[in-house]
């Protein structure tokens, strides 16, 4: 019986790259995703079981977790990668939402949803035990920011940063048959649009001036999976940026 894992965001980025590595590995892959790529439909052919939900939407939501309860009876995993990125808007004032409407999206995204879906799945989670006598795991995909801040992600950063939090509270509230824990990286790629001077500041803020890359946190991945022992902790991937 192939394992099944819950990963939000798939459509891009690293999300992307985390499908089609379980895909790969043979797992059952449940994806989330708010934008339709292409590339969602070779995932389909591929075997994943992908849903477009919108988790600035409650009944998107509600209807998700609805699907996923009545079509499955255990999880291995749920990898909490879906994110946003919106810089605050106090100074500039270039976008299109107001500070507080930035400050919400922010929370909903990184800590309202992970809270509910760890809420609705964690029976789901627990079953895991029966199945293969197996750890389950849930993976927050968090920032370095959350512990440093920023003066330009403001909400961005406290979002990641509650996230954090949750990690240490539904550690104790599942153990001891779900793990939960955190990974914390910071530069995993560039984007397309970035240019030659943001990559060069980018660089000298770490002590390896290079991009992570997504296998360094499939690797991270992968670890929690196999750890036996580790719950309730948060792995940074940062390059040393701690060290700068």
């Amino acid at each position: 019986m192939s394992q099944v894992i819950l990963i939000t965001g798939i459509g891009k980025r690293l999300g992307l790259a985390l499908t089609r590595h379980f895909l790969a590995q043979g797992f059952k892959v449940i994806g989330t995703y708010r934008t339709h790529y292409d590339v969602i439909e070779t995932l389909k052919e591929q075997g994943a079981d992908l849903y477009q939900v919108d988790f600035y939407c409650q009944a998107d939501v509600d209807q998700f977790i609805e699907q996923i309860i009545k079509k499955y009876s255990h999880l291995k995993g749920v990898i909490h990668n879906a994110s946003d990125w919106l810089p605050d808007n106090y100074k500039t004032r270039i976008s299109e939402y107001s500070d507080a409407e930035i400050m919400h999206k922010m929370m909903a995204i990184h800590a309202s949803i992970p809270y509910q879906l760890n809420l609705a799945f964690q029976d789901l989670l627990k079953n895991q035990q029966l199945v293969d006598n197996e750890f389950a795991d849930i993976i927050h995909i968090s920032d370095y920011v959350a512990e440093k801040g920023s003066k330009k992600h403001i909400a961005y950063a406290a979002s990641k940063a509650a996230m954090n939090s949750l990690t240490l509270s539904f550690s104790a509230l599942l153990a001891p048959k779900v793990k939960v824990n955190s990974i914390s990286p910071a530069l995993i790629k560039f984007n397309d649009h970035d240019d030659d001077a943001y990559k060069a500041k980018a660089f000298t803020k770490a002590l390896f001036p290079k991009e992570a890359g997504y296998n360094e946190i499939i690797r991270a991945v992968e670890f929690i999976f196999s750890s036996e022992f580790m719950t309730g902790r948060n792995m940074k991937i940062d390059g040393g940026r701690h060290l700068k």
